[in-house]
């Protein structure tokens, strides 16, 4: 985690962690008093000709906005980063494609728990079996990761004045 971050944690007037916008999105916000700040960069300034403003780091929006679905999209960047950006075989970060444990062909589904990261020759090598039946063991099981479980631990870069806001709200996805 790096502190600085060049983004800011966007909250729900209930403090429930939206998203992550960048930092002139978030200063509109703040500037169209849709949003107040709660955090802010102490090292860092806005600045404009004539007057300075605090950088924001974390915003808490001024109505609430109803957000029917905070689920985590099944994309395949996303389970990239939910795994590391690495072979849940082999380990190595090169070539990685998607491969399902249960094969499409028998009958397996394109779901969370069924989709990891895999280096081509990896993917290859397990063909149209399940990793049990090639012999291959997993690092780690799939898993469908919640929405603030994802903005805190796979959206890269944050910032270390958001964690309290992603420690204290745990939504299911």
């Amino acid at each position: 985690m790096k502190i600085g971050s060049t983004r800011a944690l966007v909250l729900n007037q209930d403090f429930s962690p939206i998203t992550v916008c960048s930092i002139p999105k978030a200063f509109l916000l703040l500037f169209l008093q849709k949003a107040e700040l709660i955090e802010k960069d102490e090292t860092r300034k806005l600045r404009s000709v004539d007057r300075s403003f605090p950088f924001p780091s974390v915003i808490r929006l001024t109505n609430y906005v109803n957000m029917p679905y905070k689920g985590v999209m099944l994309t395949r960047q996303n389970v990239f980063k939910r795994d590391g950006h690495q072979c849940q075989y082999c380990g190595t970060s090169k070539d990685l494609t998607l491969d399902h444990l249960i094969p499409r062909s028998r009958g397996g589904k394109t779901i969370w728990a069924n989709l990891v990261a895999a280096c081509k020759r990896c993917n290859a090598r397990k063909g149209n079996n399940t990793p049990e039946e090639s012999n291959m063991k997993l690092k780690r099981l799939p898993f469908k990761p919640n929405y603030v479980m994802f903005i805190r631990d796979f959206s890269g870069q944050i910032d270390e004045k958001w964690l309290p806001f992603l420690k204290t709200k745990q939504m299911s996805a």
